[in-house]
């Protein structure tokens, strides 16, 4: 849940720190020409707009931050399909199981899952990290069928 919560927070992050910075480098990118072409008094400020712009597509380039609002986004929903189907094996699988063996290899292979997307997720800010917990206590990532008894009858 916190996973999920932390990357998706992440990815809002990241897409933010893309217009944020993005739309006034282009902004400042079109003023630019437009000072250059207007007038030869305006070209020193024009350039410097030009630079300005310069740097922030620089900065854009370099953190790439459309790649990561994605791999954040593609991360959390990665942690929500894992917790999708460990809510499942809990609540429908499990409780019907009459086999401890076949128990434990669904969650031998929930926790596989869990660790590869662990390996491949980026780790996620302090600020992501508290938006997340943030959320998650005012009981943005809690179901109805995580808070009452899941199950039917128990075998064996």
């Amino acid at each position: 849940m916190f996973s999920a919560q932390g990357q998706v927070e992440q990815a809002k992050t990241w897409r933010a720190f893309n217009v944020w910075l993005g739309a006034p480098s282009a902004a400042a990118a079109a003023v630019a020409g437009a000072l250059v072409l207007a007038s030869a008094t305006l070209n020193v400020l024009g350039g410097v707009l030009a630079l300005v712009s310069a740097a922030g597509g620089a900065v854009l380039t370099t953190v790439n931050a459309t790649h990561r609002a994605n791999r954040a986004a593609s991360a959390g929903s990665a942690y929500l399909e894992i917790q999708t189907a460990a809510r499942q094996a809990r609540a429908v699988d499990l409780p019907w199981a009459d086999d401890l063996d076949a128990e434990r290899q669904v969650l031998g292979e929930l926790t596989a899952r869990m660790d590869e997307q662990n390996k491949t997720a980026e780790p996620i800010s302090r600020r992501a990290y508290k938006r997340a917990q943030k959320n998650i206590e005012k009981g943005g990532q809690t179901y109805q069928a995580d808070v009452g008894q899941a199950g039917g009858p128990r075998h064996g």
